[in-house]
C-alpha cells in the first residue's frame, strides 16, 4: 500500500513503476493482492534486481503479537502448502542492524501468504491452527516464488497491524482502492449505510500507526540493506 511505501522514501510514490532508493535499492509499489505482487517481482527481476523483498504490514495469526510488532520470518507458506524460505544472511543482517537500534524483531516464524484477507478472528485461528503461521499476508508467497523461479535471494520484513482478535470490517475494506487509498465517495456511503463502524475506525487507525512507526524506524535503521548478491558484485 502507498503508506507502507512511503515508510520508505520521502519521494513522491507512483504505483507499478521503478522508484530508486538508497545505496542500489529499488522500490515498486505493486498493489495489494498476489497477482500484483508477483507483476511487480517480475518488474523488479527484470530490471536487474539482484535481490527480492516484501516490506509492509501483516496481520497477527499468534494471539501474542501486538500491533506495532516488527516480523523477520525465516520462512513464507501459500495457500497451497508451498513453503518458501528468507535468505538467512540477508536476514540475519536486517535483525542485526535494527537490533542494534533498539529495534526488537520477531524471528524464527513463518509467515502465510493468503489469497484473501483473514477478516475475523475466527478465520485467523482457524489458519494459525491449520499452517502454524504467526502472521499473514497477501504478498510475499508471490514475491518468494518469483525468487525462487529466478534464483534470488529473498527477505520479507512485516510489522503487525491487526491483532489476532481484531475484526476488518468487510465493508470498510471495500471503500479502499488496491493501494490501500481511501475512496471517500465510498467510504462515506459505507458510514452512511452502516453508522455503526464508525466505532471501528479509532482502533483500526491506531493499530495502522503504530506499523507505520514501526516500519519507518526499521527504514531509518536499515536504509541501504541491499541483497547478498547485490553486495557480492560490488566485491567483484
Amino acid at each position: 500500500m502507498k503508506v507502507e511505501a512511503q515508510a520508505l522514501t520521502a519521494k513522491s510514490v507512483r504505483p507499478e513503476c521503478l522508484i530508486p532508493l538508497a545505496g542500489d535499492c529499488a522500490l515498486w509499489l505493486s498493489g495489494m493482492g498476489p497477482e500484483a505482487a508477483w507483476k511487480a517481482a517480475q518488474a523488479l527481476a527484470d530490471a536487474g534486481a539482484k535481490g527480492l523483498a516484501t516490506f509492509g504490514v501483516a496481520g497477527a495469526l499468534d494471539a501474542g503479537l501486538r500491533s506495532g510488532t516488527l516480523l523477520c520470518p525465516h520462512g513464507v507458506l501459500d495457500g497451497d502448502g508451498r513453503n518458501y524460505m528468507t535468505d538467512p544472511v540477508w536476514c540475519g543482517r536486517l535483525q542485526k542492524r535494527l537490533a542494534s537500534a533498539g529495534l526488537p524483531v520477531v524471528s524464527g516464524i513463518t509467515l502465510l501468504s493468503s489469497c484473501r484477507t483473514l477478516s475475523t478472528p475466527k478465520a485467523k485461528m482457524a489458519a494459525h491452527s491449520r499452517y502454524a503461521a504467526a502472521a499473514v499476508d497477501m504478498e510475499s508467497a508471490a514475491v518468494a516464488a518469483v525468487a525462487a523461479d529466478r534464483n534470488l535471494p529473498f527477505a520479507t520484513l512485516r510489522a503487525i497491524v491487526d491483532e489476532r482478535d481484531d475484526a476488518l470490517p468487510e465493508a470498510l475494506q471495500a471503500a479502499i482502492d488496491p493501494w490501500g487509498r481511501p475512496q471517500l465517495p465510498r467510504l462515506i456511503a459505507t458510514l452512511a449505510r452502516r453508522p455503526w463502524l464508525l466505532s471501528r475506525l479509532p482502533r483500526l487507525s491506531s493499530c495502522m500507526d503504530k506499523a507505520v512507526r514501526a516500519l519507518r524506524a526499521a527504514a531509518k535503521a536499515a536504509p541501504d540493506l541491499e541483497a547478498p548478491a547485490a553486495l557480492q558484485r560490488k566485491k567483484t
